[in-house]
């Protein structure tokens, strides 16, 4: 039986605090998310990213889809999403506020978050989506371990990258 990701846990980095994002998260959610950079490149996420939004996209946490919140000090930097499909296998996606990119912490954070989905999820392969123009993703998933698969991502001008 494939665990809920709704249990999952709060982690730790050398810098970072990662835990699933609350109600409570939203003005932070909000304020770190609304930015045409960020908006623009996850195409899920309205432009503008309003507080309206931040709160339906905490509520969206459940036992197949968890957005972790990257916390420096009790301040969100960023966020990570976990998505199981169909109990096959799991999708990563991630995104830092602009103010803290270029300085390690998604790797920091998305290294963790995978860490952590192995040991949940041993069985299952973990993918993610990425356009290659997306030169600073693409590498980092690289760095990370994932190789890209040749397949069309389900997202349009995306590539599927598999872990596993």
């Amino acid at each position: 039986m494939t665990p809920a990701l709704s249990a999952f846990p709060a982690i730790e980095t050398n810098r970072l605090q990662i835990r699933p994002l609350l109600p409570s998260d939203a003005e932070a959610v909000m304020m770190q998310t609304d930015d045409p950079t960020i908006t623009h490149a996850i195409h899920f996420l309205p432009t503008p990213f309003t507080i309206s939004d931040a709160s339906a996209l905490v509520r969206k946490n459940d036992d197949n889809n968890c957005f972790l919140g990257a916390f420096q000090q009790g301040i969100l930097i960023g966020i990570v999403g976990a998505h199981v499909h169909e109990g096959t296998r799991l999708e990563i996606g991630y995104w830092i506020g602009s103010k803290f990119q270029r300085q390690g912490y998604a790797r920091e954070a998305v290294a963790a978050v995978i860490a952590e989905l192995s040991r949940l999820y041993s069985r299952l392969p973990i993918i993610a989506e990425c356009r290659i123009a997306n030169e600073g993703s693409w590498s980092l998933l690289h760095k990370l371990g994932f190789k890209a698969t040749g397949e069309k991502g389900a997202r349009p001008g995306r590539e599927l990258l598999s872990l596993r």
